[in-house]
């Protein structure tokens, strides 16, 4: 609504009006539209996890190579 608003001069309830009654006139084109947003936006969260997972183990990957008792691990 935002970018119509702004690039055509088109008022936030015009687009809103026009929004919803395309909504209810293609009622099983939304309900799938809108699953996939959320499947999409899903997707993105895990995937923002698994970086920040992958990016946490490569901070602490210089202190996987010690033992318990701090000695490296070819010292075993």
């Amino acid at each position: 609504m935002e970018a119509l608003s702004k690039r055509a001069n088109i008022k936030p309830i015009i687009t809103s009006t026009v929004w919803k009654e395309l909504e209810k006139e293609n009622k099983e084109f939304f309900e799938a539209y809108n699953k996939s947003r959320e499947a999409r936006s899903s997707e993105m969260v895990t995937e923002q996890r698994s970086q920040k997972m992958l990016f946490d183990l490569s901070q602490s990957g210089d202190n996987s190579t010690t033992t318990d008792d701090g000695g490296d691990e070819s010292d075993q």
